[in-house]
């Protein structure tokens, strides 16, 4: 398990530690600002009070006398003058720092998220299919956010810590044993504090987490099953679990937001406390009134003053970083995944693809795939069959390049595939899964798939599907809506357009694994003889569990033979 602080700077680029440094440089600056804006006001009032007091105090006199006053009242408006304009000085400089540290933290959400989003997107297919797309969801929204407000909670605790040194310093300097005897109460009971609410509250972070992935992942299954959940009419379970887990994750957030103010009002009742203790104290000590002490008692109260605000800053900031850590243990582990490192190298498709006493396996010393070997002719039509879990859309996830052989090896024209060519062999690609995804946009964005929209080629791609005649008379064309998961459309309509979006860059390979097995029989005859037709001039490799489906390919292969 790798501490706080190592796994906090893994996730920082070298730009950010840089500015981390700088907040620190300012924040000592600002921490000292402070340290004099706390000393300052008494002596100010003390010469106001009394005039006599600029000519008994060295420092002072040496002010009077270094910028040449000669009348006392002068000298008092132009130090009042001077403290106004440092104070207001003093004011801006916070806003300004207060600035910097929003935008470090908070800017930090957009960078976290694209990169967490960047590395999903870079993960490799293998990676892929072992994470619930819910947490993926929740670590981009929710998580970097949090970790935001770590950050955050991290910086004012650095700020505030600096304050308490030059200010404790201070303090020492008047009375170094009021100011250890103080020391001592305040570190014991920041201590029960850390013991019991800073526990509760790191307690609470971990149920935050556990309820908020749930409720996530029920959202997103609901949603995703709808039209399964009406029919089922199952709505109170789901309704129960979500309930669960949503009060679940607002009960973390209220005992969070609760405690989080205790270590204030309890700092608060305890400075007035030491005052009125220190008060009591003086008084049966002397046995008289403490006017002699005043001075004394009026720096430790403002020293307490401006300490107190800062100790419970710290604290608050501790506190947010307890119950936000998983946050931040989600955000490191999800991107220390690999990114696949992919090359461009071209890579040319005029003979046969290979595949080489290929093994592959899920888990260990469980082979789903043994030795297999095969050619596939440029130009010809290739169909696998076989019993479910076979082992046919992990072949051709294989082919694809969407997994690596554990052992053995594929090769296209003699050349290997590896991370140097097989971003260009995936482009020549055109792939028909069994479930299609329609985003809810238009025709002509679903075609595309987040490549530039050409609408010729669209058009052209949407005719050879043979779906543009019907989506231009009875809809919109190519800008017909389709809806969440093209639920607008026919399953056959889907599927042309499936077909459409695969056939859009003009691939050299066309993919079909078990694409028409939810159709119906007319309506998979009808687009396998228009995929057919649209193969002739490419390689086609087909998955299907009926034989009629296949009835058009050169060559059928039964996975059991392989066996």
């Amino acid at each position: 398990m790798k501490p706080f602080f190592v796994k906090l700077f893994s996730i920082l680029t070298v730009h950010d530690k840089k500015f981390l440094a700088l907040l620190i440089v300012i924040s000592i600056a600002v921490s000292l600002i402070e340290m004099v804006g706390v000393g300052a006001i008494l002596p100010f009032i003390s010469v106001a009070g009394n005039f006599s007091t600029i000519h008994s105090t060295p420092y002072i006199e040496s002010l009077y006398r270094f910028f040449g006053f000669t009348d006392d009242i002068d000298f008092v408006i132009a130090l009042g003058m001077v403290l106004l304009a440092f104070y207001f000085l003093r004011s801006l400089l916070n806003l300004g720092y207060f600035y910097l540290l929003a935008k470090f933290s908070k800017g930090r959400y957009h960078l976290l998220a694209y990169r967490l989003f960047e590395n999903y997107l870079g993960m490799s297919y293998r990676n892929f299919i072992d994470k619930n797309s819910a947490d993926l969801s929740k670590a981009i929204i929710n998580e970097a956010q949090n970790m935001t407000t770590l950050v955050s909670g991290l910086l004012l605790m650095l700020s505030e810590v600096f304050v308490v040194i030059f200010i404790y310093s201070a303090m020492l300097y008047i009375n170094w044993k009021i100011t250890l005897l103080l020391s001592v109460i305040l570190v014991v009971n920041a201590f029960l504090l850390i013991m019991t609410v800073s526990r509760a509250i790191k307690k609470a972070g971990v149920s935050r987490e556990e309820h908020q992935k749930k409720f996530f992942e029920i959202i997103q299954s609901s949603l995703g099953n709808f039209k399964m959940m009406k029919l089922t009419s199952n709505t109170q379970t789901i309704l129960e679990q979500f309930d669960h887990a949503s009060s679940g994750y607002a009960q973390a957030n209220i005992r969070n937001e609760t405690l989080i103010h205790f270590p204030r009002l309890f700092l608060e009742a305890l400075g007035f406390g030491i005052i009125i203790f220190m008060v009591i104290y003086l008084v049966y000590k002397y046995q008289t009134d403490i006017s002699g002490a005043l001075p004394l008692i009026s720096m430790f109260v403002l020293g307490l003053y401006r300490l107190m605000p800062s100790a419970n800053r710290i604290l608050s900031g501790y506190n947010q970083i307890l119950f936000f850590k998983s946050s931040l243990d989600i955000i490191h582990n999800d991107l220390m995944y690999d990114a696949e490192k992919l090359q461009e190298v071209p890579i040319t498709f005029n003979r046969s693809i290979q595949l080489d006493h290929v093994h592959f396996e899920y888990d260990e010393a469980k082979p789903v795939l043994n030795n297999i070997n095969l050619s596939i002719a440029k130009g010809d039509s290739v169909a696998f069959i076989g019993e479910s879990g076979s082992g046919k859309s992990t072949l051709i996830d294989l082919i694809i390049g969407l997994y690596r052989p554990k052992s053995g090896s594929i090769s296209v024209d003699g050349v290997l595939l590896d991370e140097r060519n097989i971003k260009a062999w995936r482009n020549k690609i055109g792939y028909i899964p069994q479930t299609i995804y329609l985003f809810d946009g238009t025709v002509a964005q679903n075609v595309a798939f987040g490549k530039p929209i050409n609408t010729v080629k669209i058009q052209e791609s949407l005719a050879q599907a043979n779906i543009l005649e019907f989506l231009e008379h009875q809809h919109e064309g190519i800008h017909t809506l389709v809806g969440e998961g093209g639920i607008k459309l026919s399953g056959g309509q889907r599927q042309r357009i499936a077909i459409a979006r695969a056939l859009y860059n003009d691939p050299e390979i066309l993919v079909l694994d078990e694409a028409t097995s939810a159709l119906d029989t007319d309506t998979e005859a009808k687009i396998m003889e228009e995929i057919y037709r649209i193969g002739k001039t490419k390689t086609l490799i087909v998955i299907a569990h009926r034989l009629s489906t296949i009835e058009g390919c050169k060559y059928h292969y039964n996975l059991a033979d392989f066996k």
